[in-house]
Parts: C-alpha cells; sequence; structure tokens
C-alpha cells in the first residue's frame, strides 16, 4: 500500500503531564482508522499532530509529496458572516455545484433542513457544526480527518455520513482517521482501531468490535503474567523476610530483583466501576399516557399520543430534532401539560432525569467534588463494601487529586460522571437519559452501560446513539408526525420510514434541495423501497427479523401471564360476596384492566405475526 503520511518517535509535553512518548505510527492508501480512548488522553492531540497543527517536542511528520489532507476539529471555525451557501461551496454559481454529485450527496444528507442562504452567525450551534462537516466533505481530500463528527447529528445523519464515507473513495484508495465516542459509527467505517492510552498507540486491526475482543483477549492474558508475578513477588518477598538480608551480597541481590519486580508492576488501567445504589420501591403503577395532544399556541407538538409505562420497562426513543421528544418526556415527568387527554402517575413513581445541560452542577459549580457527594452522606454500601465518599467517586474514575477540584474546574466528561453518581444517590425508580452518552468516552460508556443493565427501575433513554440504544433497551419508540408510533424492526425500521417521507416537513426538507425547490437529492440513510411480504406487510431482515421475534415471544409470555390473573380474578368474583358491590366494583374494574391490556397485546402479537409469517 502507498504510505500517505505518518509519524516519527514523536514526543509531546505540557508543563503538567507528557501526552506522547517516542509514538511511531503511519496512514497508507485504503486505511480507514477509528482512534478510541479516554478523554484527555490525546485523540485530538493526535490528529493535530499528524495535520501539522501543532508542532511536537521531537519526531517528525511526514506526509506523501502532494497528498491533500481535510480536517473537521471540534472547534468552531466557520466565518459567521458568511451565508451558508458561500461557507459550503463559496463562489461556484449554482449551475456549476449543481453538477457535481459529490456536493449534491453532501447538500442532500447534511443541510436539507437548513437554509441556504441563511447568514451563518444566525444558524444554532448543532446547525453550524453540519455547515462545517457539509463544507469539509465537498472538497476532494486525499485524506480525511474528523474530530467527533457525529455530534449534533441525527440517528439518519449518522447513517448517512458512514454510508458517504464507506463509498466516498475507491477500495485501497484515500485515508481516514475518526475520533468518536459512537462505537456503532467506528464499526461501521474503521477497517482499524488505534487506543490511544498511557503516552502511547496501541493498533487493533478491525473495527469497535473486533478491537474489543482483541483487547478482552489482552487483557486476560495480562491478568495471567500478572498472577504469576503475584506469586514470584510473594515468593521474594517471603525470602526477604526471613533472616538479616543485610549480611550478606546474596541477600542485597535478592532484594534488589524484588525490588525490580515491584517498581515495573504496570499502572492499573481501567479503573472506572459504576455500582447499582439501592432503588426506591416501584409499584405496578408507573406513568400512563392516555390520548394526549399537546400544543404551543397554533403549533401542534403531539397529537394522539397512547403510551402505558410498565414497571421495568426499557424503552428507546427516536425523532429528529424538534419532532417533540422532550415533550414527549415532559409529559412524563409533569414538567409538561396535556392539551387535551390526561397523565397518570402511580403513587410511589419517583423520576429522575439526566438532562443534556448539566443543571444538577449550577448550584454546587464553586465547591469541592468531594464536598459535593459528603453531603449526601457520611458512608456508602455499594457491592457489599462500605465506601466513603472519596472511594465512591474513585470507583467512577476520579483521581485523588481531582477530590479537591472544584467542581466548575471539572473537565466535561467528569461533570458527566458527577452529574449521573449525584442522580442515583437520589435513588430514583424511573430514570431518564437526554442524550447520555455527551462528553464521555468509549469506557466510561460501557461503564455506564453495565451499569444500567443492573438498574431495577423503568429506563427511558433519547439518543442518537444507537449502539447504546440497542444494548440498553428492550424495545424503542419513535415521534413521527406528531405521533408516538411502536417500532418492532428497531433503529432500521425508523431509518427505512424516515427515508419514505414519515417525518412529515422535516423528512420531506431533507429530499429537497437548496431553496426549497425539488431536487433529486438522496434521503439520508436511503436506498431501495423496504421490500414486503405477500399480505402487503414490510417485510424484516437481520436485527429486524430477530427484535420482532423477540417481541413476539416476550407478548405471548405476558399473554399467558395475564391470562393466568383473569382466571383467578374470575374464581375470586364467583367466590365474593355479591351482597358487596364496593368490593365487587372493584373487582370488576381491576378484571377490565386485566383484559384491556391483554387486547393490546394479542393486537400487538398479531401484527408481529403477519410480519414474520
Amino acid at each position: 500500500m502507498a504510505h500517505l503520511l505518518g509519524a516519527e518517535a514523536l514526543h509531546l509535553e505540557y508543563p503538567t503531564r507528557v501526552i506522547f512518548d517516542s509514538v511511531t505510527v503511519g496512514l497508507n492508501e485504503g486505511d480507514r482508522i477509528g482512534i478510541v480512548g479516554r478523554n484527555g488522553d490525546g485523540k485530538s492531540t493526535l490528529l493535530s499532530l499528524l495535520s501539522g497543527r501543532i508542532e511536537p517536542d521531537s519526531g517528525r511528520v511526514t506526509r506523501r509529496r502532494g497528498v491533500t489532507l481535510g480536517m473537521l476539529d471540534q472547534a468552531d471555525t466557520v466565518d459567521s458572516t458568511k451565508t451558508v451557501a458561500q461557507a459550503v461551496v463559496g463562489d461556484l454559481d449554482e449551475h456549476e455545484w449543481a453538477g457535481d454529485p459529490l456536493v449534491r450527496d453532501v447538500i442532500g444528507g447534511l443541510l436539507g433542513d437548513v437554509d441556504w442562504n441563511a447568514v451563518i452567525g444566525t444558524l444554532s450551534g448543532g446547525q453550524r457544526r453540519r455547515v462545517a462537516l457539509a463544507a469539509l466533505l465537498v472538497g476532494d481530500w486525499d485524506v480525511i480527518f474528523l474530530d467527533e463528527p457525529t455530534n449534533h447529528l441525527d440517528v439518519e445523519g449518522i447513517a448517512w455520513l458512514a454510508q458517504h464515507l464507506k463509498r466516498r473513495w475507491p477500495a485501497g484508495s484515500g485515508g481516514l482517521a475518526v475520533v468518536t465516542h459512537d462505537r456503532w459509527f467506528l464499526d461501521e467505517v474503521s477497517t482499524d482501531t488505534w487506543e490511544v492510552h498511557d503516552r502511547i498507540i496501541e493498533p487493533f486491526e478491525g473495527g469497535y468490535a473486533a478491537y474489543i475482543l482483541q483487547r478482552v483477549e489482552r487483557d486476560r492474558m495480562a491478568n495471567v503474567m500478572e498472577s504469576k508475578r503475584q506469586n514470584l513477588m510473594k515468593k521474594e518477598l517471603a525470602w526477604l523476610r526471613r533472616g538479616a538480608p543485610a549480611r550478606t551480597s546474596k541477600p542485597k541481590f535478592r532484594m534488589d530483583a524484588a525490588a525490580e519486580l515491584i517498581a515495573d508492576e504496570p499502572p492499573v488501567r481501567d479503573t472506572v466501576s459504576l455500582t447499582q445504589m439501592a432503588t426506591a420501591r416501584l409499584g405496578k403503577d408507573v406513568v400512563d399516557i392516555l390520548d394526549v395532544s399537546v400544543s404551543f399556541g397554533d403549533k401542534l407538538v403531539l397529537e394522539g399520543v397512547e403510551w402505558r409505562i410498565a414497571p421495568g420497562e426499557r424503552t428507546g426513543i427516536l425523532g429528529v430534532n424538534g419532532a417533540g421528544k422532550s415533550t414527549l418526556l415532559g409529559l412524563v415527568t409533569g414538567a409538561v401539560e396535556a392539551t387535551t387527554g390526561r397523565v397518570k402517575r402511580g403513587k410511589t413513581v419517583k423520576i429522575a432525569t439526566l438532562t443534556q445541560q448539566l443543571a444538577e452542577l449550577e448550584d454546587v459549580k464553586n465547591d469541592r467534588v468531594s464536598e459535593v457527594i459528603g453531603r449526601y452522606r457520611t458512608s456508602y454500601v455499594a457491592g457489599g463494601k462500605e465506601l466513603t465518599p472519596g472511594q465512591l467517586l474513585e470507583r467512577l474514575g476520579f483521581t485523588s487529586a481531582q477530590l479537591m477540584t472544584p467542581v466548575k474546574d471539572l473537565s466535561g466528561g467528569q461533570k458527566r460522571r458527577l452529574q449521573l453518581l449525584l442522580i442515583l444517590l437520589d435513588e430514583p425508580n424511573v430514570l431518564i437519559l437526554d442524550e447520555p452518552t455527551n462528553d464521555l468516552d468509549t469506557d466510561m460508556l460501557a461503564a455506564l452501560e453495565d451499569l444500567l443493565d443492573s438498574f431495577p427501575g423503568t429506563l427511558l433513554v433519547v439518543s442518537h446513539d444507537r449502539y447504546l440504544l440497542e444494548r440498553v433497551t428492550d424495545q424503542q419508540y419513535a415521534v413521527l408526525d406528531h405521533r408516538f408510533r411502536h417500532l418492532p424492526g428497531g433503529l432500521e425500521q425508523y431509518l427505512t420510514l424516515r427515508s419514505q417521507g414519515a417525518g412529515s416537513a422535516d423528512a420531506r426538507a431533507r429530499d429537497r434541495g437548496p431553496g426549497g425547490t425539488s431536487s433529486s437529492l438522496p434521503a439520508a440513510g436511503g436506498g431501495a423501497a423496504a421490500a414486503t411480504t405477500a399480505s402487503g406487510a414490510p417485510a424484516l431482515t437481520g436485527a429486524e427479523l430477530r427484535n420482532a421475534e423477540k417481541e413476539r415471544s416476550s407478548l405471548e409470555r405476558k399473554i399467558n401471564k395475564l391470562t393466568g390473573q383473569i382466571d383467578t380474578l374470575h374464581h375470586r368474583i364467583a367466590e365474593f360476596d355479591q351482597s358487596d358491590y364496593v368490593g365487587l366494583g372493584a373487582l370488576t374494574s381491576e378484571l377490565q384492566t386485566l383484559e384491556a391490556q391483554i387486547a393490546d397485546h394479542e393486537t400487538r402479537w398479531l401484527e408481529l405475526s403477519e410480519l414474520l409469517d
């Protein structure tokens, strides 16, 4: 493979720490590199070094003559005085850029809902980010560096970007390096993975899934070697405790050997450990949203929403920005009032929300981290062990020095971890996560998912991270055309619906060219129309099929359980004192509720059977 660029013996350090020490890497034609690592370990710095934006203290970066490189960094570098058109295509006339399939594809995939003539300064932060990404992708580059490109993209935008990058260059040509916490995206676009940690760059073959498999095997082998080392150390130290080591040269030699073993012990890399806290008891009634519509003035946001949230339910919620997801969550928490319909909440429900704004930390921003946690309790029981506030924070990845740091001086990822811990210490039984992956690296995301696996309450997740949604939720719903729609086929079904026009004006805007005129621009996440079964229902394949089969099996178990409860209730009514009208009325009401539930499950079972059979 032809060499594109590389780095040899790079060394970079700041006054307080060394970032890289004698790092050598290379990027060849056809390489698609995903870069992972903990926040602060140097992922973005690596891209800046390789692109020439910053110079190393020693070592060198080489680039093949004539190689062009484009980079999207996390800083907002778009000129706020330009229009969207000027930022993306410059001064080219419309007939010039409109005839370029690459330019049309990028505009259709990223800017379908952005006013082509709007001034950059008037756009939201997410829109500015998409303009910057579009301006990069319309260029002709041999190498592209992307630093968190999926930020501010929704599920279909991420799917479009992955497909664009996969078909952008012919096989075996071009080079890509991407830093992102979106693990689905990493698996889609990368053929190799670089892990940045402990001042080095460790290469792995394959995307994120292959990287995890290799890392687990590496850690297993390291544990075996460490176990042998520990046994040897114990023998050496036990020998040193016998006799007077200072009397002969031989004991001194043995002491030096033992000291060398101890000094060479590698640091523990993955110190993050999230542990389930106690959770308030949750009764059988959680939140019922019954035929609810919400309007703000003349603007209809939600219409005819029917959602009975069950104890232990784990639901992912999808929808484009502005579709009404936050309004829906507001109905659950009580922050939003229904315009029509009604919302019922169980008496034991205790709801907590992990928001994007870090509002929980605003009142304590000037306090030290240890002081904030110490106000809750003086000790905590986690994993069967009693921990001090400091020990609990250390299990969340905080170092001893950071415990004395004011909250306002923490990094984004550290604030996110502290926010989550404060919420868990309040012991909710309904947990709402609104874009929980912001500012978290892949290791912390894995730890968060491990925690959520053991969370016994009800979990509602709004996220554009499809890996997280498929990992921690059992079912997905979408807000489409003001309606709340179940997705038995999961995220693939959502993308298919969006490509077919679901989502009203938002979807149609994506299919229109700049200025609102109809064009042949492909929709994000587009493709051919979904195949159908003989009955006319969409055919399911792959993950959709497995999800549908899983849901149907779950419904069958629920129907059998409800049938047993109804039979028991019939016997109770038959044996009940028929003169006790109040008691009979309560039993009858309970029977009607169970029959309504079983009717809903049977209807859904029939829908799934039509798709599967």
